[in-house]
């Protein structure tokens, strides 16, 4: 599937892309990398840095990491100052805040010598180029699905939902037979947006943001439809009530914290492929995870899964050693040394070899490979559109939650709510440009 799905060659050299040692260098050179995640990811990130720096005496990597709090903040000082790293991990939609036309990074199409690139599919380097400049290369490929506590639902003596009216039906047995605090899927605000949009992106063909302008692109039915949708996933029953999952210790407060989830009260999620480790992580011994098919509506030609680079590693224009940073940059992603160590700490990864690699070697869980060859076949049959970047910016991300909340504490009407989703997302679209 994976070769299917980029239709790639796989250079027989990859491994040795690491390059030649810097012998007789009078002093190390020093390249710079920052990253976020955490500790699983540092860890095994710092051994591969080991690796490479052994492989290339007089070569230092300065590693520069920290959690995803207060990351964004860092790099915008940076970059605004001058003084970003050689190498760095970046969200795929922050090109449009520091690479508006493409000058924001180095561009990787001239260290080609030093990049497998076809490691990666077309499309793969389609989304990493702005303005014709390769602004970096996708780690792995993330997309949201339907991950069911199968275990809950036979409980409940429900079969785990296959259809979108099989979800909303869901609701009011699931909760006579487990109980009030019993829902079938967790109802966490921006989880249900997404959500309600893909319902909406299969009924009316359009994502809300227009993939390439700053525009609103579903019509004014469209955008109704969207938040009934969205209401409808609380009124059946379907989703845990916005009020009650606020009393639980905040509204964003991680679904492996929840107690309700921990035993099996909650059926299930839709979540990112990348998070499933952390999903299972609290669950008790009765629960049993599976990824389930993608609900669509009968004739839908769109999916309407949200998808896109789990991150970029993007090397600085500013670099003093552009070379050496994408010899670096290509080990990380590239090398079968570097596959094996740094796992699936930054999600199933997109070079062809490194997923081999994992592969052949068993590494890949079966719920992780359930959930990317999923996402694959839709890749694959042209059934995931890119989203737009100006959709997962941070302004944009508040407005919609801001009105979704409200939306979930009946604190304003579905008309004002599309009408706000209109009107006061072009606005905000036409400022964020």
């Amino acid at each position: 599937m994976h070769a299917a799905l980029n239709r790639r060659r796989v250079l027989l050299s990859a491994a040795g892309l690491a390059a030649p040692a810097l012998v007789g260098a009078a002093e190390p050179v020093t390249l710079r990398f920052l990253w976020w995640g955490g500790g699983d990811r540092h860890k095994r990130t710092l051994a591969a840095i080991a690796a490479f720096e052994a492989r290339n005496p007089g070569v230092r990597i300065r590693a520069e990491y920290m959690g995803s709090v207060g990351y964004l903040e860092k790099l915008t000082m940076q970059m605004v100052g001058g003084t970003e790293p050689d190498l760095m991990q970046i969200n795929w939609a922050w090109l449009n805040m520091f690479s508006r036309h493409g000058n924001g990074f180095l561009d990787l199409g001239t260290q080609r010598e030093a990049l497998a690139l076809d490691e990666f599919s077309d499309e793969d380097l389609r989304i990493c180029t702005v303005g014709g400049k390769l602004n970096g290369l996708p780690v792995s490929y993330t997309a949201r699905i339907f991950l069911w506590n199968s275990a809950s639902f036979g409980r409940a003596g429900l079969p785990v939902p296959t259809t979108w009216d099989e979800l909303f039906a869901a609701g009011e047995p699931f909760g006579r037979a487990l109980g009030e605090r019993a829902y079938p899927i967790d109802g966490e605000i921006y989880d249900m947006l997404l959500l309600a949009q893909a319902y909406v992106f299969q009924q009316h063909g359009s994502p809300y943001v227009h993939p390439s302008e700053p525009r609103v692109a579903m019509s004014a039915a469209a955008l109704l439809d969207w938040v009934k949708t969205y209401k409808r996933l609380f009124t059946s029953r379907a989703a845990t009530p916005v009020p009650y999952r606020a009393s639980l210790g905040g509204a964003e407060k991680p679904l492996e914290q929840q107690p309700d989830w921990v035993v099996g009260r909650w059926g299930g999620t839709y979540t990112w492929d990348t998070v499933l480790r952390s999903r299972l992580s609290t669950l008790d011994a009765q629960q049993k995870l599976d990824v389930g098919p993608f609900l669509t509506l009968p004739g839908a030609k769109n999916s309407g899964m949200f998808g896109r680079p789990t991150a970029l590693f993007a090397i600085s224009k500013r670099t003093r050693h552009p070379a050496l940073a994408a010899r670096f940059l290509n080990f990380l992603l590239a090398d079968p040394g570097a596959a094996r160590l740094l796992g699936l700490t930054r999600g199933v990864p997109s070079a062809a070899s490194a997923y081999r690699v994992l592969d052949e070697a068993r590494l890949l869980p079966a719920l992780e490979l359930k959930a990317y060859r999923q996402i694959a076949a839709q890749r694959e049959a042209g059934r995931i559109d890119l989203p737009s970047m100006r959709f997962e910016d941070a302004r944009f991300r508040r407005f919609l939650r801001e009105i979704f909340e409200l939306l979930g504490y009946d604190r304003i009407s579905e008309s004002d709510a599309a009408r706000r989703l209109m009107d006061d997302g072009n606005a905000l679209l036409a400022r964020i440009k």
